[in-house]
């Protein structure tokens, strides 16, 4: 509550002098209880869908928990991540598979990402100006988006297909190979055929989002630009890629916490191929084939902690440059 301070010499009719509080007011607070009783069915609900989960892997990732019976699990502390027996390193973290996995999926996330945010801007740019038909071609580009991803990997799979596969036909019927191609199970051919798939479905979401931000650009710039006679490639990189970064940092985000996690399209096309393996597949084979929870749950925790340590540093990082930016 504010405290009024009057002074009884002060003549009649004298304002009171009030002194505001300094922290919120009643209102203010009301809001900020209505918040959280409206956060509150959402909170509840991801603590028993992702929290519960999350924690039970926690705890498995420090037993020796087997998948054809859960409960004669026994605490083993971190022989699961790491222990030295018998002069030698035994654990996730001593698995060259692992870090196989590991070296697959940062290579997958920064190149596919990488391509994505490039081509995704490009075609944003395309459908931002007027053409006939742009409504039409707006609506297609976002098909590869709209199908699920294990039907589009599946039907790059038989695309892909080193024996019926369309795409090694018109390489051939143009000359460019003189042999078919097997570009899933060639670990030369096969990452950089994962990631093509990946990039195929993955570009119309960057794009929509970078062209939302691009209508929301103020046309005076680009006005006082044309006629002051300014190259258009300057005029991108100066002021349009400045203005569109909040709305690419969200792409990259959302693109990086997914590229990590890929397990999918990977497993549709390649399967267990160490060649392309991912953290996710190691975690799935562990669990399932190997039926090992404890080992494989603590591949998973890892992966977990992986992912929470690419956001956190990618947030500071964009953070600062657009602090940077700013000044």
């Amino acid at each position: 509550m504010s405290t009024s301070i009057k002074h009884d010499d002060a003549p009649a009719g004298a304002r009171s002098f009030t002194t505001k509080p300094r922290r919120g007011t009643k209102v203010r607070r009301q809001r900020v209880k209505a918040a959280w009783l409206f956060l509150a069915p959402m909170l509840i609900a991801l603590t028993l869908v992702a929290g519960w989960p999350l924690v039970r892997t926690f705890f498995l990732s420090f037993t020796d928990a087997s998948l054809s019976d859960l409960g004669a699990a026994n605490l083993i502390g971190f022989e699961n991540y790491l222990v030295y027996d018998d002069g030698s390193w035994y654990g996730v973290l001593a698995d060259s598979v692992w870090w196989q996995s590991v070296w697959n999926t940062v290579y997958f996330s920064v190149v596919s990402v990488s391509l994505e945010v490039v081509f995704g801007v490009i075609v944003a740019l395309i459908l931002n100006a007027e053409f006939k038909g742009r409504v039409i071609v707006r609506a297609a580009v976002l098909i590869p988006w709209a199908i699920p991803t294990i039907v589009s990997a599946q039907m790059w799979a038989w695309m892909l297909n080193d024996q019926f596969g369309i795409i090694n036909h018109l390489l051939m019927s143009v000359g460019i190979i003189d042999a078919p191609i097997a570009w899933t199970a060639n670990a030369v051919y096969s990452m950089w055929a994962v990631i093509m798939v990946d990039v195929w479905k993955t570009i119309p979401f960057v794009a929509l989002l970078v062209l939302a931000a691009l209508q929301m650009l103020p046309k005076d710039c680009y006005e006082a630009a044309e006629v002051d006679g300014i190259h258009p490639l300057r005029v991108f990189f100066k002021v349009t890629l400045p203005l569109i970064t909040p709305a690419l940092m969200v792409a990259v985000i959302f693109r990086l916490l997914d590229a990590l996690r890929v397990f999918d399209v990977i497993y549709v096309l390649t399967s267990n191929s160490t060649s392309t393996m991912s953290m996710s597949v190691y975690a799935r084979q562990q669990l399932v084939e190997f039926q090992d929870v404890g080992y494989g749950s603590a591949a998973s925790t890892l992966l977990f902690l992986i992912i929470a340590l690419a956001t956190v540093a990618y947030l500071y990082v964009g953070r600062k440059q657009i602090q940077l930016g700013g000044d």
